[in-house]
């Protein structure tokens, strides 16, 4: 029996009208919505992943064609529905809340976004020749260290990169624990 949010899933076509409502609403701007929507103008979108709860979106993330280096991703954006945001789908529903060592709430499986990365996680624990579906050899994002650290992506791997962002910012997601030295080129989308 599974609990809290469903498992992972690709998003469909029929889907990009709830997606874009979904990034309008999660973000001040349409701006993440407007990237999404070039992305897949132009080719640029590998894959776009959601998490389904209650007959709606409840998570989204897009990964989309770095320009260079060649097979690399970008993970952008990342969005989950406001009022499930921080907890609130646990808070909101008293039957979710697991208890933990010594009577404390276990609220984590109920974080959409939390579960969509350690889904995203687990596939690059698995060695590449295991796993049929085609990965990216590298997924970038740009965020917070201490949220996507916890989820296999790793700032000290991402130092030696060359970036029009921050790299204080900047984490990778990768098999193995080299630290690769390239200069990264994010889809066009995100310098319009």
């Amino acid at each position: 029996m599974g609990v809290g949010p469903d498992t992972m899933r690709v998003v469909t076509e029929d889907q990009f009208d709830e997606v874009d409502a979904l990034l309008c609403a999660a973000f001040p701007t349409d701006s993440e919505a407007r990237l999404v929507r070039r992305l897949r103008a132009d080719d640029d979108m590998l894959h776009e992943f959601q998490t389904p709860w209650a007959g709606k979106i409840g998570g989204y993330f897009a990964l989309s064609r770095m320009q260079a280096p060649y097979g690399w991703a970008c993970l952008a954006p990342m969005a989950v529905r406001p009022e499930w945001q921080d907890g609130k789908l646990a808070e909101n529903n008293p039957n979710m809340t697991v208890r933990g060592s010594q009577d404390e709430t276990y609220r984590r499986p109920w974080r959409i976004g939390t579960r969509m990365l350690q889904h995203l996680q687990v596939l690059y624990e698995i060695p590449s020749e295991m796993y049929k579906a085609r990965l990216p050899e590298t997924v970038v994002v740009l965020g917070n260290p201490a949220f996507y650290g916890r989820w296999g992506f790793d700032k000290t791997r991402a130092q030696h990169l060359i970036s029009p962002y921050p790299l204080e910012h900047t984490l990778i997601l990768r098999r193995g624990d080299d630290i690769p030295s390239e200069t990264l080129i994010y889809p066009k989308a995100f310098s319009d």
